[in-house]
């Protein structure tokens, strides 16, 4: 399979593989970010879900932080409701 060369497929696929995490995860996310260890309790999921990324994009879109960013709006800004100590 080719590595992705575009900053949009990039994108989307570091937003694809968050969703999924989000997705199969719900019940762990909720508990790191009422205990604001999101990324201790995920770090298996989230490091596999970067493995994955890493392996399909070429390396400098990877080194662009695009899954990092994904985590963030998708695991973190989307729990917004859940109450925390973090926000």
């Amino acid at each position: 399979m080719a590595l992705i060369e575009t900053e949009e497929a990039a994108r989307r696929l570091a937003r694809a593989i968050a969703s999924d995490l989000s997705l199969y995860n719900e019940d762990k996310i909720v508990e790191g970010i009422t205990g604001d260890n999101l990324f201790e309790v995920l770090a298996d999921e989230i490091e596999e879900g970067r493995a994955l990324f890493k392996s399909r994009v070429a390396p400098d879109l990877y080194a662009k932080n695009f899954y990092d960013r994904a985590i963030i709006d998708i695991l973190v800004r989307s729990k917004g409701h859940v109450a925390s100590v973090m926000w």
